[in-house]
């Protein structure tokens, strides 16, 4: 029989407050809390708790807090991460992403749902899956994007959006929800 971490790792059903999951959760927000109540300067120290809850990384990476994950270990950055401030990644399945991708302020990346069955949900179930961004992907300010979502390479997401499905590589996408808008072109600044 699978446990509930088990469950979670397969994109099933599982009870997020069993004692092993919810303890998780605390060491990576204590953790958080660590990394966004030092000074922006202790570059080496935020470095090491960020290197610490991440289950990978680049050898060359910024993120500015404050700072939220849920588990952390589910997260993998590319080389030349940037993440502005107040991003949330609530990392129930793996969240990837590759080089060279900026995420302005306040972008959300979720990969967990409730249930939509109502007495599941008052049973606390919850089922979650795997968000992946390319290479060379800009996300813009207080975008949020949605569990299964897969960007591709070379992408601008405009600010506000909600991606609710797959965008493809190489185009402007924005709204809510977010749709491709244009293809990037070599007249583009």
């Amino acid at each position: 029989m699978k446990t509930e971490k088990e469950k979670m790792a397969a994109g099933e059903l599982y009870d997020a407050y069993v004692t092993e999951l919810v303890e998780e959760r605390a060491w990576a927000k204590d953790k958080m809390f660590d990394l966004n109540n030092l000074a922006p300067s202790n570059l080496e120290e935020r470095n090491k708790i960020i290197k610490e809850v991440l289950g990978s990384t680049g050898q060359k990476f910024l993120i500015e807090s404050p700072f939220f994950v849920e588990y952390g270990y589910n997260i993998h950055l590319g080389e030349n991460f940037f993440s502005n401030f107040n991003c949330v990644i609530l990392d129930e399945a793996p969240v990837r992403f590759g080089n060279d991708v900026l995420l302005a302020p306040n972008v959300s990346i979720y990969t967990v749902n409730h249930a939509f069955n109502p007495e599941r949900r008052r049973a606390a179930l919850e089922y979650c899956r795997p968000v992946t961004i390319g290479n060379n992907v800009w996300i813009g300010g207080n975008s949020v994007i949605l569990p299964g979502v897969t960007i591709g390479d070379n992408t601008v997401i405009g600010a506000g959006s909600v991606v609710t499905k797959n965008i493809p590589a190489n185009v402007v996408a924005a709204g809510n929800p977010c749709k491709v808008l244009r293809a990037i072109n070599e007249n583009d600044i």
